[in-house]
């Protein structure tokens, strides 16, 4: 967490949502520097005009498994 976001209530909260609605987990600083890194490779040389997302996998399925589990009714 960044000192700007240390200083917003709620926001410790907010982040552990983010975290627990994205299978895969959320995006640290260094793997968004590897995403960038990876943008402007040759590995990307042939993408044209699409929407690539570093969020997770939260854009594709919108929750995840943890947050199932909170609202399952047993």
């Amino acid at each position: 967490m960044t000192t700007a976001g240390s200083g917003v209530k709620g926001f410790t909260g907010f982040m552990g949502y983010a975290e627990d609605m994205s299978p895969l987990g959320n995006a640290d600083a260094m793997d968004c520097a590897n995403y960038c890194v990876a943008m402007f490779s040759d590995l990307t040389k042939k993408v044209t005009m699409q929407n690539l997302y570093n969020d997770g996998g939260f854009s594709n399925t919108g929750v995840s498994q943890k947050v199932v589990n909170l609202y399952e009714k047993e």
